[in-house]
């Protein structure tokens, strides 16, 4: 297969970031595959555990597992092809592919910043505002706030599909696996002034001011609970931790995937497959973990869950 096929007008993009692949490409395939159904498993358990619970029918859980949503959406993205470069002979894929996968990455990207945001401006209400928290978060906000995470980011990249089709390719050759901020690597010119504007006006809108949003309510949070008493305190560290330990976790691996591309630092190649692989390893799985460990409502009923029939069969005997 030709990197530009004539006949049919299509260009293929090279993924060159794979390391060792002929010698490793069974040991890489099992590990993500298993990972892959790990992220489906756990994600997924958590997401009907919310549907069918009537007592999780609130907004904080339905914020969770929105997130969680978003979670299984992100590494579906990712894993199919990357489990199907992992046993082809050539890791590639069109130019016009490569584009929905970088749109649909980021897109997910912007709506889990958002969706924590959502989740920060709950939790303030709701520690800050008890008494107005019913009028103000009805089934119309949740609506509200859930289609603006989602369909704000994606709104906003629109104008990146015809920007980038505009643009001269110059290399078909990514030092990646996937199409991610690396995608800027095969044009002629990496940087033009329109491009650079944009670039900083989505950072701007889809990951500095959601930051800056969720640090504010935070400091108000943590105000509040601290004039306030000891069962106050304690929803505050219960409900917010792991909301802040899911936000430091994504803004940690956001910050590399912008910093390298935009920066262009020249890593290692086994270093810089494997910090690529941790955005799509690490996160997916961490948010479920988290949320089913420190959610003591949802670890509560995935416990009743998961050892029902145990406790059924004790019964009978």
């Amino acid at each position: 297969m030709d990197q530009v096929n004539d006949k049919l007008n299509i260009t293929f993009i090279t993924f060159a970031g794979h390391v060792e692949l002929q010698t490793y490409r069974f040991l890489y395939f099992t590990i993500m595959f298993i990972v892959y159904i790990l992220v489906i498993v756990c994600n997924s358990t958590i997401l009907f555990m919310v549907w069918i619970e009537k007592s999780l029918h609130e907004p904080m859980y339905i914020f969770i597992a929105a997130l969680l949503l978003n979670s299984l959406f992100f590494s579906t993205n990712i894993y199919p092809k990357l489990l199907i470069d992992f046993l082809s002979d050539r890791q590639m894929a069109s130019l016009f592919q490569c584009y929905i996968q970088s749109f649909i990455y980021y897109s997910l990207c912007g709506s889990e910043f958002l969706l924590l945001c959502v989740m920060a401006y709950d939790r303030y209400v709701s520690i800050c505002k008890p008494l107005q928290y019913p009028t103000i978060m009805t089934k119309t906000t949740i609506r509200v706030l859930l289609g603006f995470a989602w369909f704000v980011p994606a709104c906003q990249l629109v104008p990146s599909l015809f920007l980038s089709s505009s643009m001269e390719v110059c290399n078909l050759t990514l030092e990646g696996i996937y199409c991610n901020n690396s995608i800027s690597q095969i044009y002629c010119v990496s940087s033009s002034a329109a491009y650079l504007i944009y670039g900083v006006f989505i950072i701007l809108n889809t990951i500095i001011i959601p930051i800056i949003f969720i640090i504010f309510t935070y400091i108000k949070i943590l105000i509040v609970a601290y004039q306030s008493s000891t069962n106050v305190r304690r929803k505050a560290v219960q409900t917010c931790s792991p909301h802040l330990l899911v936000l430091i976790s994504f803004s940690c691996l956001s910050t590399y995937d912008v910093v390298i591309a935009r920066l262009k630092i020249d890593l290692h190649k086994t270093t810089r497959f494997i910090l690529t692989l941790q955005i799509v390893l690490y996160h997916p799985l961490f948010n479920p973990i988290v949320y089913g460990l420190k959610m003591k409502k949802i670890s509560h009923h995935l416990k009743r869950f998961f050892f029902r029939g145990k406790l059924s069969v004790k019964a009978d005997v």
